[in-house]
């Protein structure tokens, strides 16, 4: 099923609901703005809050977020929030990998987890809900966003099966992250298309800032 929309398939769906992860650590250093979970979209929300959010409103039963950089900055954010984890990790500077890592064996073996960085101003809940409802069990499930060309390309968020989580902690090193696990295993990821909830695209650079405003609008 690698490249083909999940969403052909409702009668081998699970109900089953997810842990959320939000890997929230990174400093933000090419950006220059500081850490990018503590960005503030045109809505007043701050990236690590609209995906909270999204992650909990499309039906994560609790979320885990990672953080390092200014870490106590981004705690304080969610203080007061239900259903949300802060964790530390001492090891951020060496990249997502670390983080992933630190996220997923906090969760433990036994739970689907889905998975995104911080820096996703457009994602939403409906786009959390819609992989949830296509995910099967024993599969990897992520959220595809076409290219200016049609062509349907891996993103975030990605939802393991608690049969990858094991791997996907194994696999994770500097920034990489699980992407080499999701290629050698490409057989295994559902493709759900979410063109036309969210563009994908994230925040790296200062000429990235303006999509803080676009996502919010896009919603309205």
């Amino acid at each position: 099923m690698s490249g083909e929309s999940a969403t052909a398939r409702p009668d081998r769906c699970t109900a089953r609901r997810p842990r959320g992860l939000i890997l929230a650590a990174g400093a933000g250093r090419r950006l220059g703005r500081g850490p990018k979970a503590l960005l503030v979209r045109e809505d007043g929300l701050t990236l690590v809050e609209s995906v909270l959010l999204a992650l909990l409103g499309g039906g994560c039963t609790d979320v885990t977020v990672i953080t390092g950089a200014r870490g106590a900055e981004v705690a304080r954010v969610l203080d007061g929030r239900d259903l949300v984890s802060i964790v530390d990790n001492p090891g951020w500077s060496s990249g997502m990998g670390s983080s992933l890592r630190c996220g997923l064996q906090t969760i433990g073996p036994g739970h689907d987890v889905i998975v995104t960085p911080v820096d996703r101003p457009g994602i939403s809940a409906e786009e959390v809900a819609r992989l949830i409802a296509a995910h099967h069990p024993g599969a990897i499930t992520a959220a595809g966003h076409r290219d200016p060309n049609g062509s349907l390309r891996r993103g975030h968020p990605v939802l393991f099966d608690a049969k990858w989580t094991p791997y996907a902690a194994a696999a994770a090193h500097e920034d990489v992250g699980a992407r080499d696990l999701l290629e050698a295993h490409s057989s295994a990821v559902d493709l759900v298309d979410c063109t036309d909830l969210d563009d994908g695209t994230d925040i790296d650079e200062p000429e990235d800032l303006p999509r803080l405003k676009s996502a919010v609008r896009s919603r309205r």
